[in-house]
C-alpha cells in the first residue's frame, strides 16, 4: 500500500532506493571480493547483504512509492491497473522505470567511486549463453509470482522479508545469479566488479527479465485467480461497508469485490 504522494516525489523515492539497492549489490560485492579470493565465500556474502539490504529499503520507501525498485516490478503494477485492479498508471509507470534506470546508475557510480575504482568504467564479464537466460526467466517470474502471490493472498505485510528471502535463495539457485531487474542489470553494467554485467549482454538479459515478469503474472492468475480490488461501499444514511456489516451481517447487497 502506498501513501497519497505526488508522482514527483514518489519518482525520487524510487531513484533514491533503486540506487541504494545497486550500492548494497556491487559494494558488497567489490567488499567480498577483497577480503576473500574463494568465489563462494564472496557469493554467500554477497547474496546474504544484498538481502539485507533489499529487506530494509523495500521497508523503509515501501509506503512512500511502493518500492518497485525494479521496472518489471512496475510493469505488473501497471498491468493490474489495465486489468481492472489496483496499480500504477501508464505516466506513473514510465516515470518510475526512468528513476529507477537513473537511480541504479548512480547507485553503480557511487559504490565505484566509494572503494577508490574508476567510476563509470564498464563492466568486462561477458554474460551468455542460453542457460544464462533461461535463469533470468526463473528468477525473474519467481520474483513477481512471490510478490502477486502475496498480494493476492492479502499478506502484502511480509512482501519485504519474503523478496529478500528469494533474491538471497535466487542468486544461488538459478544459474545466472538473479539479476532479475532490468534497471539494475543497466546500473551493474557500469561496474567492472564481481557483480557487473557487459553492456553485449544486456539485451538478452532485460529480454529475458521481461518474459520472466509475464511469466510470473501468467502463473499467479493460474494459482492465485484474477487479482481482486476490494471497493469501499458506503450506504446512504447507514455508513461505511464495516459498519454495514455489523448491521447486515447476512445481507449479500454489501458485499462488494471487483
Amino acid at each position: 500500500m502506498t501513501s497519497h504522494a505526488s508522482l514527483p516525489r514518489r519518482a525520487a523515492v524510487e531513484l533514491i532506493g533503486t540506487a541504494g539497492l545497486l550500492v548494497v549489490v556491487i559494494g558488497s560485492g567489490i567488499k567480498a571480493a577483497e577480503v576473500s579470493r574463494d568465489t563462494g565465500v564472496a557469493l554467500l556474502a554477497n547474496s546474504l547483504v544484498t538481502a539485507l539490504g533489499l529487506g530494509l529499503i523495500i521497508t523503509l520507501f515501501g509506503p512512500l512509492s511502493g518500492a518497485h525498485l525494479n521496472p518489471v516490478v512496475t510493469l505488473t503494477a501497471w498491468w493490474g491497473r489495465c486489468t481492472g485492479g489496483e496499480g500504477l498508471a501508464g505516466r506513473d509507470a514510465l516515470v518510475y522505470a526512468a528513476a529507477q534506470t537513473a537511480g541504479a546508475i548512480g547507485g553503480a557510480v557511487l559504490a565505484e567511486t566509494m572503494f577508490g575504482r574508476t567510476p563509470g568504467t564498464f563492466s568486462t564479464q561477458v554474460r551468455d549463453g542460453g542457460h544464462l537466460l533461461v535463469g533470468e526467466v526463473v528468477a525473474t517470474a519467481g520474483l513477481v509470482l512471490v510478490i502477486q502471490g502475496l498480494g493476492r493472498i492479502g499478506r502484502p505485510k511480509l512482501i519485504p522479508s519474503a523478496v529478500a528471502a528469494y533474491i538471497a535463495a535466487a542468486i544461488w539457485f538459478t544459474s545466472s545469479g538473479s539479476f532479475a531487474n532490468p534497471a539494475g542489470t543497466i546500473g551493474r553494467a557500469f561496474s567492472d566488479s564481481f557483480t557487473g554485467i557487459a553492456p553485449e549482454s544486456l539485451p538478452g538479459f532485460v529480454a529475458a527479465q521481461l518474459l520472466g515478469g509475464v511469466l510470473g503474472l501468467a502463473l499467479a492468475a493460474l494459482v492465485y485467480g484474477r487479482a481482486q480490488r476490494a471497493v469501499t461501499v458506503v450506504a446512504p444514511g447507514v455508513g461505511s461497508l464495516e459498519q454495514v456489516a455489523e448491521k447486515h451481517p447476512t445481507d449479500p447487497a454489501y458485499e462488494a469485490v471487483v
